[in-house]
């Protein structure tokens, strides 16, 4: 009975459909919705900083970079989980709950949106709003980075050995759903941001933007559930980086001990961990040791790279995205890298790379990464270019302890207006010279002349505006006031006088929007239509005389406050396409020269490796985005090409000095010397190996997809 039921369960879990374990459908599944929900949510995510919590680009930038660092390092505690405790069945369940509880979490965050009882569109309590999106965030890092080493792998786990040719196909499917998942998210979320939803106010839905990604995890986990009882689990197997990590402290600590000079050198420092580890360890970790050496500089590109998701995306707000049959927003530019990376990695591989072997060019693996830096600093040089176009169309907006007023005069003499005791403007008519006054004057927080606010993200008053009017009996019609001031999300109008008024005002604002607005004026029975397209960028101001519905709303006067953003976020393309160019030449080929000079048993621990300096890269920008302070951004984007180039140059000198091995032929003739297996044994074996060349190009191949898999 024992025996029938143990056959049972093999064929159960041996499941096909045409020559693929069922299960890994599943799996593929599974692996799309969740990416769909990373990068959805990771799409809109800066934009959600900047024009939801109201923080400024430096905060907004920091708080990005150290959820992708996160999102990096958490990888490896996942790993330990899994090969240590869990195994990887229960850690991808136990993590994925953790994962679609954060995302949930995100979305609550932004419900404001649609309850908030303030008018202005701020949230009533920014510390909630704060501390509820951080929770959800860590949450996320802690699942997607959790579960990133387990998927694919226990997605291997379920073919058999004769299925070689079916394990290459499943991963690169694995990394084509990856690529879809990513593509299709950054193409939707920020559709879905876009449109309006509220009660008192009409603002960009967030919480719809943060809750289909949060869907999307909670069916990634239902499917993955769903296929349990299909699924071949594998117990843990024990970790092999907490074995490298053991070992290497070992050999610090026993050199530490025998630092006198009567013990005798040794060859490498490493060599004095042979007291109590195999010598076959402890020269798979010397191997290791010299790629990880030439990982120190890599940090520097991930910095360059991850900003795609960050200053990239708040430059794109400043551009206009009208392409005529379509609008693009700001953060739809994303889908530039994906739509790239699917065309140029076969192009490289298939042409580019052969075409320079063939000129009988060496074109090494860390040639070819230190050309990818230099095509990374070559995308912020010419980001550094689009923004210098752009900032000669942008406003000039004042300082931290200043505000900008407007005066928009519609009685028919010229006003002459006190700002201070000894400071006085004239402004003319608009009605004969339609034009308007902007001036600037200082925040002052003890007056007793208090004529509005501007709301800051603690929620208090930080803007305070003085006017005093030379004459106070001059019966105009109305004075109307605007306040504009970067790091307000909100274009706020101010009245004096209030009980002179007999007409009504309207404030029009749309800061990343391409679309033509219809408002309608009531007044009793009477009513009119009124309508504008409005420009990204562009904010308005529209005088409504009480004459407005005689006039059937022609009477109203259009003041444009800001002009609409001219330049054209096709400029970005180049910078895109250069960055993506870079990434093919490093990061593939990164992945693929570490696979080649890694042991067998030691391949997770360089995955590692890899993963850290991704993380480390985004660590970088948070310190210069709120330690540098740069005035200008193009400056700042300067700053990091340059940057970028001389550690280039020293990544090309330590691969000058780098000696390709083969690994596989030092831990042969270890076991020799050990005498670990015999000689006869070992030719037999590279026989069989010589035997099943063929499947062992497969599987290499298959290993290679995983490693980009695990990238993205």
């Amino acid at each position: 009975d024992e025996k029938m039921d143990e056959t049972k369960k093999t064929k159960k879990k041996t499941a096909e459909c045409c020559g693929y374990p069922i299960s890994i459908f599943f799996i593929v599944v599974n692996e799309f919705c969740e990416r769909f929900s990373y990068y959805g949510m990771r799409a809109v995510l800066v934009l959600y900083f900047r024009y939801f919590l109201l923080w400024d680009d430096d905060l907004a930038t920091s708080i990005y970079h150290a959820f992708v660092a996160l999102c990096y390092l958490t990888p490896i505690l996942g790993a330990i989980i899994a090969d240590s405790w869990l195994g990887k069945f229960k850690t991808i369940i136990y993590l994925s709950i953790v994962y679609a509880i954060g995302q949930v979490t995100m979305a609550v965050s932004t419900i404001h949106d649609i309850t908030d009882a303030n008018r202005d569109g701020t949230p009533d309590n920014f510390t909630f709003h704060i501390a509820l999106s951080m929770l959800g965030l860590v949450l996320i890092a802690l699942g997607t980075g959790g579960i990133k080493p387990c998927v694919a792998a226990f997605g291997g786990d379920q073919f058999q050995e004769h299925q070689s040719r079916q394990l290459n196909t499943f991963f690169s499917v694995f990394y084509l759903c990856i690529n879809a998942g990513s593509l299709l998210s950054t193409l939707i979320t920020p559709v879905l941001r876009a449109q309006e939803c509220g009660i008192h106010t009409q603002q960009q839905c967030y919480p719809l933007a943060f809750g289909v990604p949060a869907a999307l995890m909670v069916v990634s986990l239902v499917v993955f559930i769903s296929g349990s009882g299909m699924y071949i689990k594998t117990d843990p197997e024990g970790n092999i980086m907490w074995s490298v990590c053991k070992c290497i402290g070992f050999a610090i600590k026993n050199r530490f001990r025998h630092r006198s000079s009567r013990y005798p050198k040794r060859e490498h420092w490493m060599d004095w961990a042979d007291e109590k580890y195999d010598k076959l360890l402890i020269a798979q970790i010397k191997i290791v040791l010299k790629v990880l050496f030439l990982y120190i500089p890599l940090p520097m590109f991930w910095t360059l790279f991850d900003q795609k998701g960050s200053r990239w995306t708040l430059q794109a707000t400043t551009m206009t995205g009208d392409f005529g049959a379509f609008i693009l927003q700001p953060d739809q530019m994303q889908t530039v890298n994906p739509i790239l990376i699917l065309t140029l990695v076969p192009i490289m591989d298939r042409l580019i790379f052969p075409l320079i072997q063939k000129c009988g060019i060496n074109f090494s693996p860390l040639k070819r990464m230190t050309v990818g830096m230099l095509f990374a600093a070559m995308a912020f040089v010419s980001a550094a270019l689009v923004q210098i176009e752009i900032d000669k169309t942008l406003p000039n907006f004042p300082s931290s302890s200043e505000s900008q007023l407007k005066v928009v005069n519609i009685y028919n003499r010229t006003l002459n207006v006190t700002i201070s005791p000894n400071e006085h403007l004239l402004i003319d008519s608009f009605g004969v010279q339609h034009t308007f006054s902007y001036f600037t004057i200082p925040i002052n927080l003890n007056s007793s002349c208090f004529v509005g606010t501007c709301r800051t993200k603690n929620a208090q008053p930080k803007c305070i505006f003085l006017v005093h009017f030379s004459s106070r009996r001059i019966k105009a019609p109305y004075y109307l006031f605007s306040f504009l001031k970067m790091g307000c999300e909100y274009h706020f109008m101010l009245t004096l006088n209030p009980c002179l008024l007999e007409s009504w005002c309207l404030t029009a604002v749309l800061l990343v929007s391409l679309l033509r607005r219809d408002f309608v004026f009531r007044h009793g029975e009477q009513w009119c239509e009124f309508s504008r397209k409005f420009g990204f960028g562009a904010s308005y101001t529209f005088l409504i005389p009480s004459t407005v519905f005689s006039t059937d709303c022609a009477s109203i006067i259009e003041v444009e406050d800001m002009k609409p953003n001219s330049v054209h976020m096709a400029l970005q393309i180049p910078q895109y396409f250069l960055i993506t160019t870079g990434e093919v030449m490093f990061s593939v080929t990164g992945l693929q020269f570490s696979y080649s000079q890694a042991p067998k048993n030691m391949k997770s621990v360089l995955q590692a490796g890899w993963l850290c300096t991704n993380a480390v890269g985004n660590i970088i920008v948070l310190i210069v985005a709120e330690l540098g302070k740069l005035p200008k951004q193009w400056a700042e984007y300067v700053l990091f090409a340059s940057m970028l180039v001389a550690v280039s140059i020293v990544f090309s000198i330590m691969a000058y000095f780098y000696t390709y091995i083969d690994p596989a032929e030092i831990e042969a003739q270890i076991r020799k010397e050990q005498g670990l297996e015999p000689e006869e044994k070992e030719k037999e074996t590279l026989e069989m190996e010589e035997k099943d060349e063929g499947q062992k190009n497969d599987q290499e191949k298959s290993h290679k997809a995983l490693q980009q898999a695990h990238y993205k």
